[in-house]
């Protein structure tokens, strides 16, 4: 039994303790995986839908503290997912660490992604619908939906390479946060874990591919609605599309959340630590 303690677990027994769950969550029935990845897209969304709030109304207030709230807001999102309980498909890039030494197939590793991933989309739609018939963009007069709208048409305009390396930084940001939340003991200490991390990913710009599941859809959704149109296209040069959601944003930023999670973080640490171990055991077997 594991004797009680209040310090922070080690790095080296973060890695062990990832790659533990990293093997339980790619053997979990699938039902239970979707449906705690259907939770995470909608907590991520709230997060979204907060960080929109706070920030629409940057008149009088210095660009860089705008972006701190707005980074602080955001971390609701992840906050939720990880003290309540949800399935995020950039955390799970982590899996690859139990994958790497043969305690999860690749079928199992794919199957558990592609789970998720739809999961996350699912919930951050449902979320996206619910907080529209709230009546909720027609905040000061529909100056809100004008920032929904801004919003995704800022994410949509960026070059493919920018949104593919913005999405590699945000997820080595997220994924760096979920491996300080495995080193603390109590809910305080996730939550502390949480914030720096994800506060300066969001204020930094970068890129998270199921938050904007939320933000380009609402502003795609904000663009067409006839109460919303004038204002929320009276700032806007080009119309928000489906094609250009998925193309020149989803799937650069999803590749680069998966390259910055399980590259630069997951591999890395496995590499550090747990390589190690296996590479000293398997010497010691020779001798």
């Amino acid at each position: 039994m594991e004797s009680f303690s209040v310090d922070a677990y080690s790095p080296k027994q973060i890695a062990a303790r990832v790659q533990q769950v990293g093997v339980s969550k790619a053997t979990t029935a699938p039902l239970q995986i979707f449906a705690l990845a259907l939770l995470a897209g909608a907590f991520i969304a709230l997060g979204a839908a907060f960080f929109t709030v706070v920030t629409f109304d940057s008149s009088g207030v210095a660009a860089g503290l705008l972006r701190l709230t707005g980074g602080l807001a955001f971390c609701l999102g992840l906050i939720l997912v990880v003290i309540a309980g949800a399935e995020l498909f950039t955390g799970n890039n982590l899996i690859v660490m139990a994958y790497v030494d043969g305690h999860v197939s690749l079928a199992q590793l794919v199957k558990n992604w592609g789970l998720v991933y739809v999961g996350n989309f699912i919930g951050a739609m449902g979320m996206l619908v619910m907080i529209y018939l709230s009546g909720h963009w027609q905040l000061a007069e529909g100056a809100l939906a004008n920032k929904v709208v801004a919003i995704a048409q800022a994410k949509v305009s960026l070059d493919w390479h920018e949104a593919f390396f913005r999405g590699i930084l945000c997820n080595v940001l997220v994924c760096l946060a979920l491996w300080l939340c495995f080193a603390g003991r109590t809910v305080i200490d996730k939550v502390v874990a949480i914030l720096f991390p994800i506060t300066a990913f969001v204020a930094l710009g970068f890129e998270h591919s199921v938050a904007n599941m939320y933000f380009i859809p609402a502003g795609i959704l904000a663009s067409h609605d006839p109460e919303l149109f004038t204002l929320a296209l009276s700032t806007q040069s080009s119309p928000l599309t489906v094609s250009g959601f998925f193309w020149n944003n989803l799937i650069p930023v999803t590749l680069g959340n998966m390259l910055g999670g399980g590259l630069f973080v997951g591999l890395v640490y496995w590499f550090i630590y747990l390589r190690t171990d296996k590479g000293a055991d398997h010497e010691r077997s020779h001798l």
